[in-house]
């Protein structure tokens, strides 16, 4: 039972996090901050959801999967986010600036 709730507490966490970063992709003004808003929301709604299925493993390999699953998504979206900033930079994108 209290894995249960667990599961389910940590999932739905993620969600939000997913969620959020989605919102911050589509609100934020330049391709900087929705870089930052969306990795970083994702890798933690990821790494929750995983945390949260951790709970429902059967055995010790599926856990390792999971945690697995969770560290290749973090690297491969830190990886692409590098490389959509660095050619952003490379076209001359600016950063938003806030008016004075």
């Amino acid at each position: 039972m209290l894995a249960d709730v667990l599961t389910l507490a940590l999932v739905a966490l993620g969600c939000w996090f997913f969620l959020s970063g989605t919102l911050g992709l589509l609100r934020f003004p330049d391709v900087y901050t929705r870089l930052h808003a969306l990795t970083k929301a994702d890798n933690l709604g990821l790494g929750l959801v995983a945390f949260g299925l951790l709970w429902q493993a059967p055995d010790w390999p599926t856990a390792v999967k999971l945690l697995l699953v969770w560290l290749l998504g973090v690297l491969a979206s830190t990886t692409a986010a590098h490389m959509v900033g660095r050619a952003a930079l490379g076209a001359g994108q600016s950063a938003w600036r806030a008016e004075p």
